[in-house]
C-alpha cells in the first residue's frame, strides 16, 4: 500500500473490466486500484504528483470549467467563481446549510427547502453537479494512466450521511458516466485496507476515527476470519477540518480587527487558505508566522490548540456514543486506525490516544486509506478477491409517520445490510380506500423533527370497517444503503412500491436523456436561463414599482410620475421582444428613474419616526 505511480501498458491490463475505487473527499478527492501485478491496492498518480486531486471546480466567463489543483489557483483571484467544500452540500436544502455558509466565498442561492445550489453567473449548480465534475476529472485521469476506459465504480461516503445523501452521491456518480456498483462508508472502506494485510485468522475489533476535511464519523467494527463487521457508527456530516481553518481565521478576525472586511470575498478566502498552511505548518512547529498586507499573521501552537479543542470534543462525544451502541467499553477497542488527513494534527491525535488509553494507528496514509479500501471493495466485486466479506450497517433509523405525527421506527440505526423489516397497519376510518406511505429517517420520535424521504399513497382499499384492512409495509435496504417501500393491503392484494430516493434521484434514462441534452442544448439553456431570470426581475420591478407610487402618490412630483410610467411602458412592452439585453436595459432604466426618489421617501419616513410619527410608507 506505498505510494507507487502507476504507468501501466495497455498490455499487462488486458481484463474483462476495471473497477476502480474513489474516495470523493471534502478537500481532496482521489482514485485507487488493485494493481495488476502485486495485487495490492495503490492510488493513482501520474509519476511524482500527488495523488490527490483538490475538490475544487473554477467556471471561467467563457464556459470553460477547470478542476483540482489548476481549478485551486483561482480561490483568491476569482473566489466567486471557484467552488470549494462541495461535499458538504450534497444532499442537503438550502435551510440545511444556510447558518455554515459564512466561510464561502461563492453565493448558495436561497430556494427554500429545495436542493442547496450554488450560483455561477447564470447558472445553478447543485452539489450533485459539482460532485459529477470532480468525478469526471477523476475518471480522465486514471483513462490517462490506465490506458483503458474506467466505467465502474466503488464511491465511498461518510458514514453517517443519510440516504439522500447516498442517492445524491450515486447520482453523481452516473452523470460523470460511471456505473457506481457500490456505495460503501469511507470507515468501513480504511478497516479494508488496514485489514487487508492481516492473517486471516486474526481477530481484533477497531475504531475507525475518519476526520476529514467536511465531515466526521466513528465506526467500531470487528474483523474475524476475513469477515469485516460493523458493529456502530456515530459521526457529524458537517464537521471537520474546514471547521479548524475558520477557527483560525476567526481568530485572526478578532485579534487584528478585521471585522470590517470579514464579507469580502477575496479577504476571506486569503485568510482561510493562510489558516489552511498554519494548521499544516503547526503540526511540526511551535509558532506560524506570514506576511499579510499591514499585519502579520501568527499563532501559536498553544492558541491553536486551544480554539479548535471544542471542535475535537464534539468527535470525542460521537466516540463515546459509538462504544455505547456497540455494547463495549473503550479496553475492548484493539486499534485505533486513524482516517482523513486532519488527523495528521499531533493534538487530534493525542486526543483521541487520551480517550481510548492507548497509541494510535496511522500507518496507512491517512489521506489514501479510504481509497484503497473502496480498490479492495471493487476487486472483491470484480470476483477477484474472495475471502474477504463485508458486513455494514444503516447510521439512521428508518421509519413511518403514524397518527399525531409519530414516527414508528422499522428499521434501528446500526441495523446490519441488506435488511428487511416488515409491519402491519390499518386504516382509522370506517370505508377509508387509501393510505399515506410517508417515510422519514432520523432519531427524533415526532417526523418533523426527522428528514422525509418519500410519500406515496396506497389507493384501492376496499371499502371496510375501520381496522379491518392490513396493509403490510416493508422496507429493504440495500447493500448501499438505499431503501425500497412496498405497501401491500392482504385482504385484497393491493399492492405498491416505490424506491425510496429524494426529488432528485436520477434513473439511468434520466441521466442518458441529461448528459445528451446538455451536449446538444448547452447555448440554448443558457440563453434561456438568462431570459426568464431577466423577464422575472423585470415584472418582480414592474409590479413593486406600481406598488410604490400607489401607496405614496402624494409624495411625488409630476415629474416623478410621468418618467416613471414612460419608462415602465417601455419595460412592459420589451417583455414582449424576448431580447435579454434590451429588457435589462430597460430594467435599469426604470431603477434609475425610481431610486432617487425611493431613498428620498424613505428618508422622509426615517425622519418622521424619529420625531415620534408612525411610519406612513407602503410599498
Amino acid at each position: 500500500m506505498a505510494k507507487i505511480a502507476i504507468n501501466i501498458a495497455t498490455g499487462s491490463l488486458q481484463q474483462n473490466e476495471m473497477i476502480v475505487g474513489i474516495d470523493l473527499g471534502t478537500t481532496n478527492s482521489l482514485i485507487a486500484i488493485i494493481h495488476p501485478e502485486n495485487k495490492k491496492p495503490v492510488a493513482l498518480k501520474e509519476h511524482d504528483s500527488s495523488s490527490l486531486v483538490p475538490s475544487v471546480i473554477h467556471f471561467e466567463k467563457n464556459g470553460l470549467i477547470t478542476v483540482g489543483a489548476e481549478a485551486k489557483k483561482y480561490l483568491v483571484t476569482d473566489p466567486a467563481n471557484t467552488i470549494f467544500s462541495a461535499k458538504r452540500l450534497i444532499g442537503k436544502t438550502y435551510n440545511d446549510v444556510k447558518n455554515n455558509t459564512s466561510s464561502l466565498a461563492y453565493t448558495i442561492i436561497n430556494d427554500d427547502d429545495k436542493l442547496a445550489k450554488v450560483q455561477v453567473g447564470t447558472q445553478f449548480y447543485t452539489a450533485v453537479d459539482l460532485s459529477a465534475l470532480i468525478l469526471k476529472e477523476l475518471k480522465k485521469t486514471a483513462e490517462h494512466i490506465l490506458k483503458t476506459p474506467v466505467n465502474k465504480a466503488v464511491i465511498t461516503v461518510p458514514a453517517y450521511f443519510n440516504d439522500a445523501q447516498r442517492q445524491a452521491t450515486r447520482d453523481a456518480g452516473k452523470l460523470a458516466g460511471l456505473d457506481v456498483l457500490r456505495i460503501i462508508n469511507e470507515p468501513t472502506a480504511a478497516s479494508l485496507a488496514y485489514g487487508f494485510g492481516l492473517n486471516k485468522t486474526e481477530q481484533k475489533t477497531i475504531a475507525v476515527y475518519d476526520l476529514g476535511g467536511g465531515t466526521f464519523d466513528i465506526s467500531i467494527l470487528t474483523i474475524a476470519n476475513g469477515i469485516f463487521e460493523v458493529l456502530s457508527t456515530n459521526g457529524d456530516t458537517f464537521l471537520g477540518g474546514d471547521d479548524l481553518d475558520n477557527a483560525i481565521v476567526e481568530h485572526w478576525i478578532n485579534r487584528y480587527d478585521y471585522k470590517d472586511r470579514a464579507d469580502e470575498k477575496m479577504h476571506r478566502q486569503l485568510l482561510r487558505l493562510k489558516a489552511e498552511e498554519a494548521k499544516k505548518h503547526l503540526s511540526q512547529n511551535e509558532t506560524f508566522e506570514t506576511p499579510y498586507e499591514k499585519d502579520d499573521l501568527a499563532i501559536s501552537k498553544e492558541k491553536f490548540e486551544e480554539i479548535i479543542k471544542p471542535i475535537i470534543d464534539k468527535t470525542i462525544v460521537c466516540c463515546t456514543n459509538a462504544l455505547k451502541d456497540a455494547g463495549l467499553a473503550k479496553n475492548d477497542i484493539d486499534e485505533i486506525i486513524m482516517v482523513g488527513g486532519t488527523t495528521r494534527i499531533p493534538f487530534v491525535k493525542k486526543a483521541v490516544s487520551d480517550f481510548f488509553g492507548k497509541a494510535v494507528n496511522d500507518t496507512v496514509d491517512p489521506d489514501e486509506v479510504v481509497a484503497l479500501g473502496a480498490a479492495i471493495q471493487a476487486d472483491v466485486l470484480a470476483g477477484n478477491t474472495k475471502d474477504i466479506l463485508l458486513l455494514d450497517i444503516t447510521p439512521l433509523s428508518l421509519g413511518l409517520e403514524t397518527m399525531g405525527g409519530l414516527m414508528d421506527v422499522l428499521l434501528p440505526r446500526n441495523s446490519k445490510i441488506p435488511a428487511k423489516a416488515s409491519r402491519q397497519y390499518t386504516t382509522y376510518k370506517d370505508g377509508q380506500r387509501g393510505m399515506k406511505i410517508a417515510v422519514y429517517q432520523g432519531e427524533r420520535d415526532m417526523v418533523k423533527d426527522n428528514r422525509r424521504l418519500a410519500e406515496f399513497n396506497l389507493t384501492g382499499i376496499p371499502g371496510m370497517p375501520a381496522g379491518l384492512p392490513k396493509v403490510e409495509v416493508s422496507f429493504l435496504i440495500n447493500a448501499d444503503g438505499i431503501l425500497v417501500v412496498n405497501a401491500k393491503e392482504l385482504r385484497s392484494g393491493i399492492e405498491q412500491s416505490i424506491e425510496v430516493k429524494p426529488q432528485y434521484g436520477l434513473t439511468d434514462e434520466d441521466v442518458e436523456k441529461m448528459l445528451m441534452d446538455s451536449i446538444h442544448h448547452a447555448g440554448e439553456d443558457i440563453h434561456a436561463r438568462a431570459l426568464i431570470e431577466a423577464k422575472t426581475e423585470a415584472e418582480q420591478l414592474l409590479q413593486t414599482t406600481e406598488k410604490f407610487i400607489q401607496k405614496n402618490f402624494e409624495q411625488l412630483t409630476q415629474q416623478e410620475i410621468t418618467a416613471t410610467s414612460g419608462a415602465m411602458q417601455a419595460l412592459q412592452l420589451s417583455l414582449d421582444m424576448n431580447d435579454k439585453d434590451l429588457i435589462q436595459a430597460k430594467t435599469e432604466e426604470l431603477n434609475a428613474i425610481s431610486r432617487p426618489y425611493a431613498e428620498r421617501v424613505m428618508d422622509d419616513a426615517i425622519q418622521k419616526t424619529l420625531r415620534g410619527n408612525k411610519i406612513g410608507l407602503q410599498g
